[in-house]
């Protein structure tokens, strides 16, 4: 690689990684209510030196005061939040290790815990819906 291809590289459009995690609670799926009014998966922002799988257990440790760990990564896009703010996102099944009560963080306005059939009709970004349904039929839960 010349020094050329370096610096073309090193000015390239860079992606902020936002590391989710779909689990579920007594057959439901957990999910957090943002500031646009829509429903998300928990998780966060990749920080540096950190390996995503470590990223989305203690981001839900966070966020929801669960303790789950990743089972296996289950899609991956890019969702344009609104103009000029644009994310790379990467989704985990998170089988859950501990049974507390589910709560949030501050940076919530709510969570919740939907039924499958409920997913579809929820206002979300729909890699997080597709995300929900390959983890519901890895688990058994959906045809």
């Amino acid at each position: 690689m010349t020094r050329d291809n370096l610096v073309d590289d090193n000015v390239s459009y860079r992606f902020p990684v936002s590391v989710k995690g779909v689990l579920f609670v007594d057959d439901k799926v957990v999910l957090l209510k943002n500031e646009r009014d829509e429903w998300e998966l928990p998780g966060g922002k990749l920080e540096p030196g950190e390996e995503p799988e470590s990223c989305v257990v203690r981001e839900i440790e966070e966020e929801l005061g669960v303790e789950a760990t990743t089972a296996e990564l289950l899609d991956n896009w890019v969702y344009t939040i609104r103009d000029g703010v644009i994310v790379y996102i990467v989704t985990f099944g998170c089988p859950v290790l501990s049974r507390a009560r589910v709560t949030h963080s501050p940076e919530h306005k709510a969570v919740g815990l939907f039924a499958l059939d409920e997913v579809p009709g929820l206002t979300m970004p729909e890699g997080y819906k597709r995300s929900i349904t390959a983890w519901a039929r890895r688990l058994g839960m959906a045809a």
